[in-house]
Formats: structure tokens, sequence, C-alpha cells
């Protein structure tokens, strides 16, 4: 009886560590979906992906990075003819809540070429109109 439990936890001990490691191994979606603010300065800096600010318009006007496309988060959907395939595109709100929203629903229409700004417009360094 013992040799037999035994048995069974190590069967499910390794089930649930199949389990696990399969959702958590995800190929890095993690690491390609979201990038940080000095990558997105960087990427930006060498033209290697454009930037679509998904802040309000007041929000845009008050303060925005020189030459960035704003398309509000509650616009995206609609617009989403507007965001290029052929690029990197990088996303990016005041703290990267709606960027992150942002990057999921594009992604979710196909866009596997767009990214979330964790840090948003609240921690950019780069220059700002």
């Amino acid at each position: 009886m013992y040799k037999v439990t035994s048995i069974l936890l190590a069967v499910l001990i390794a089930m649930v560590m199949t389990i696990v490691t399969g959702c958590s191994s995800n190929g890095g979606v993690e690491n390609e979906v979201h990038v940080s603010i000095d990558q997105a300065l960087k990427m930006w800096k060498n033209e290697e992906a454009i930037i679509i600010d998904v802040r309000t318009p007041q929000e845009y006007k008050a303060g925005h990075i020189p030459g960035v496309t704003n398309i509000q988060l509650s616009e995206l959907e609609s617009r989403s003819s507007e965001v290029p395939k052929d690029k990197k595109v990088l996303l990016i709100c005041r703290s990267g809540n709606r960027s992150s929203q942002g990057t999921s629903l594009l992604r979710s229409k196909g866009f596997g070429n767009v990214y979330n700004i964790t840090e948003g417009m609240s921690s950019w360094r780069g220059p700002v109109k």
C-alpha cells in the first residue's frame, strides 16, 4: 500500500510540475510583450520601433514624445488600421496600464509586433514636447 501511495504521489507531483512548467515557460512571452523605458528609448532613438501614445488627447497635449502618434486606448481597436504591421510598435501611456491593455488588444487582433512600455510617460527619460 505504501509503495502504491508513493508512486501515485510521485505521478501527481510530476503532473503538477509539468502543468506549472508548461504555464510559466511560455516562450518568454512576458519578456517579448513588455519593454522597459530604457529599451524603448534605445529602440526609438535607433529608429528600430515607433511609439504610439494611447493616453487621452488632453494628456498628450500636456506633454508627449516628439513625433509620436496619439491614438487613445478607447479608439485603438477602431483605428487599428493606423498601426503598422511591418515595424515594431511600442505603446505608451502614463504608467503602463493602458498601454498593456492596448498591447493585449492588438495582439489578440494578430499584431505580433506590438509591445508595452512598462513604466509609461511618468518614467520617460527621453525628449518631451
